[in-house]
């Protein structure tokens, strides 16, 4: 179990961050990686060539360790959406095939797919929440009644709740089938397991502010090698071979860098926010994922018995993620007028769906729960 943190993050004694999930306060180690790179961009003259191509290769290589694959299998990325769009440009569903979503998954992880199903005349099947929260169950019954699965485009994660799927079991099941497993990892790298060479995904994209604790605007988007030879979404200087060398720019090169490199976004450099995702990464290797796991998953489970002490609906233990929970208030409770005393009291949380989503870190107090919970009693009355 990891101790309390919050002396690495800039957050007063009087806020209660319950929501990570939204976004996450950056590290002062972030913050500070933020000046310097601000302060390099202020001051040109110091930049050079290497300075391009180092900041966006430490970043993937930190990423990569993290999520257990190699740097040349990994993007960098301003988004999920552009992830997403990235695979759905690369696959080509049949006529009539099914592409697989849960009910209610984040918006930037649906829209290509309807996209997709309208250009191919494919079909987007959204699989229903089920009474017990099942995600997996409900997702490998689905392989089995219907014409074949031609995509799964999943989350290790539901956002609006925590609820988990089990992309182990469905990675092998989708292998077994010829299925592309497309995942958006954005509300579960950094304090869940991932493990990509467990899950075998086609396409993993993640954005970097929030479990990553890194920045807006810089995510990563792991391409398995047989995926590699894609069409990138756009073309740019970098992911081009030998550019490297600034003073050859203009003998244009056919051949890509290797790996996943030729789907990097333009100016994929960003060496004002890969420090800060740099930061982000590093401190959770210090702390090592499986320590963060554990930690999270004493915060929630403290909450959890909580919130069962008044009534509120939780998914049950398996069914849950380790770092985020959705609390399921008594019918005819107004979700805006709890969001209004929560904010009288410094408390953040989100209302993401039917739940409350709640969504602490390791620098989440005892103080903090505290808070939040009176509140939350006054309020259920």
């Amino acid at each position: 179990m990891i101790p309390n943190q919050r002396e690495l993050f800039d957050i007063p004694d009087d806020i209660a961050y319950l929501n990570c999930a939204f976004t996450s306060p950056l590290l002062k180690s972030a913050r500070a990686a933020a000046d310097a790179a601000l302060d390099r961009k202020a001051h040109p003259w110091q930049l050079s060539a290497p300075d391009f191509i180092a900041s966006m290769e430490t970043s993937r290589a930190l990423f990569a360790q993290l999520a257990n694959c190699t740097s040349d299998d990994v993007a960098i990325v301003p988004a999920a959406s552009y992830g997403v769009a990235t695979a759905a440009r690369n696959l080509s569903p049949l006529p009539g095939e099914r592409l697989l979503v849960l009910a209610e998954q984040f918006p930037s992880h649906v829209y290509s797919w309807r996209n997709l199903a309208a250009r191919t005349g494919a079909v987007v099947e959204t699989i229903p929440r089920q009474e017990d929260q099942d995600w997996t169950r409900a997702i490998l019954e689905a392989f089995e009644n219907g014409p074949r699965v031609a995509i799964a485009a999943l989350p290790p994660s539901h956002w609006t709740d925590g609820t988990r799927v089990d992309l182990v079991t469905i990675g092998q099941r989708c292998r077994e089938s010829g299925t592309a497993l497309v995942v958006d990892a954005t509300q579960a790298m950094g304090a869940s397991i991932v493990d990509l060479a467990a899950i075998q995904p086609d396409f993993l994209v993640t954005a970097s502010h929030k479990w990553l604790l890194g920045a807006y605007g810089y995510g990563f988007l792991y391409i398995a090698p047989h995926r590699q030879e894609g069409e990138p979404l756009e073309e740019n200087y970098l992911s081009r071979a030998g550019s490297e060398d600034f003073s050859r720019l203009v003998d244009y090169q056919d051949a890509y860098q290797p790996g996943a490199r030729r789907f990097d976004m333009g100016e994929a450099s960003m060496f004002q926010l890969a420090p800060v995702a740099a930061a982000g990464i590093t401190q959770i290797l210090d702390w090592t994922l499986p320590a963060v796991v554990d930690t999270l998953a004493a915060l929630t489970g403290r909450i959890v018995d909580r919130a069962q002490s008044l009534g509120l609906a939780v998914a049950p233990q398996s069914a849950r993620s380790p770092h985020m929970l959705g609390l399921g208030l008594p019918a005819g409770k107004d979700t805006a007028a709890l969001l209004t005393a929560l904010a009288a009291h410094k408390v953040s949380v989100s209302i993401r769906g039917a739940s409350v989503r709640v969504a602490p870190h390791l620098y989440t107090t005892d103080q903090d729960i505290e808070t939040f919970f009176g509140v939350l009693e006054r309020f259920l009355g």
